[in-house]
């Protein structure tokens, strides 16, 4: 694929409502959405970095450097075979994942379009609709947060993850579980949490969680493998795994039982496969994360969680649980059993309103061959 342009959009576009988690309250969404054109076809990718370095080290700055400076010149008006191809390129690049994966899902899109095939088939995912749940923020009191909840049920979801941090943990759990005893439950702690002060979450164990997501480090393996002896309930690597050599070790460490898999945050659709694959061989679930993508990186999403190693829902949840207005003219629904269809169409099997994108636009870059 000659590659002839690329352009960059840096989006603000606001929440439905606000989204607060251990690090940090929101209510518009950052994120830089990817043009690649190539021998009249257009791919869009999404690069999922935010404004703020809360959840990673990566911000829409810091990928918008690394993008405009290092990989656009990488490929531009170069002959890119594909995201392997691509990958090779830029890997004298060192970390930013979540930069290079925005420019990889845009070829990946592109592929399928040249090919005439959607990105599940290039994927070899097996099921054309994934189980899916929602992930729910911190609320103003556990009352708030049954309410919510609640509400999230009656849409049809039926799986709930809750945000949780020190001082607002148990007691949000128990209350959930009280008003829904026989729910899909999962928590969230996004490392709020160290060894020393973790073991107060044990009265989790008595709430039949799926699974209690990242309490410690971000770049922590090491200590999960001590926290997940002390509990009868999975432990599920997030931001730690960042590849599929991490999630090898963390395996081989014992250092969880489910491992959450985001491709925004791996460095793209490849080495999602690749942590797929390893978990897979090992008989451990896996399960595709959100970022809050537009409907470009929720096709991508959709297509990952598509592979037969997926066996929990995802956080994947429908176009108006987070917008309003998308940038695709599709808005994704979510079906009476919890699931949400994935794309059949070429590529990502989606269409970017030009529309939208301009006006969600704070700042925008091309590059010409």
């Amino acid at each position: 694929m000659h590659l002839d342009r690329i352009t960059l959009h840096h989006l603000r576009m606001p929440l439905v409502a606000p989204f607060e988690t251990s690090f940090g309250r929101i209510t518009d969404r950052e994120c830089i959405l990817i043009e690649v054109r190539s021998e009249g076809l257009i791919g869009w990718g999404e690069c999922v970095a935010d404004r703020d370095p809360g959840y990673a080290y990566e911000t829409t700055g810091t990928a918008w450097h690394i993008l405009t400076e290092f990989l656009v010149p990488a490929i531009l008006d170069q002959d890119v075979a594909g995201p392997a191809d691509f990958q090779a390129r830029v890997s004298q690049v060192r970390g930013h994942l979540m930069a290079k994966a925005g420019l990889e899902l845009a070829l990946w899109d592109l592929l399928g379009k040249r090919a005439g095939k959607s990105l599940r088939e290039l994927l070899g995912g097996t099921r054309d609709r994934v189980d899916v749940g929602v992930s729910v923020g911190l609320q103003a009191s556990p009352a708030a947060l049954v309410e919510t909840v609640g509400r999230y049920l009656a849409q049809g979801y039926g799986r709930i993850k809750i945000k949780i941090k020190p001082g607002r943990d148990i007691g949000d759990a128990e209350a959930v579980r009280r008003a829904f005893p026989d729910i899909r439950l999962q928590v969230d702690a996004n490392s709020a949490y160290t060894l020393e002060t973790a073991p107060a979450l044990r009265p989790l164990d008595d709430l039949a969680l799926l699974l209690i997501e990242q309490p410690l480090d971000e770049d922590d393996i090491w200590d999960h493998s001590k926290l997940q002896a002390q509990f009868r309930t999975p432990i599920c690597l997030d931001e730690s795994i960042l590849s599929a050599r991490h999630a090898r070790q963390a395996l081989e460490m014992k250092s969880c039982q489910v491992i959450n898999i985001k491709a925004g945050r791996v460095g793209g659709l490849t080495e999602a496969v690749a942590i797929h694959d390893v978990c897979r061989a090992a008989g451990v679930p896996v399960w595709c994360g959100g970022m809050l993508e537009t409907g470009v990186g929720r096709a991508g999403n959709l297509a990952l969680a598509s592979l037969p190693g997926f066996t929990l829902p995802g956080d994947i949840s429908a176009t108006e649980r987070y917008y309003a207005e998308d940038v695709t003219e599709e808005r994704f629904s979510l079906n009476p059993d919890s699931t949400i269809r994935v794309p059949d169409g070429v590529g990502l099997g989606i269409t970017v309103s030009e529309d939208a994108v301009t006006r969600f636009t704070v700042a925008m870059a091309r590059f010409l061959s």
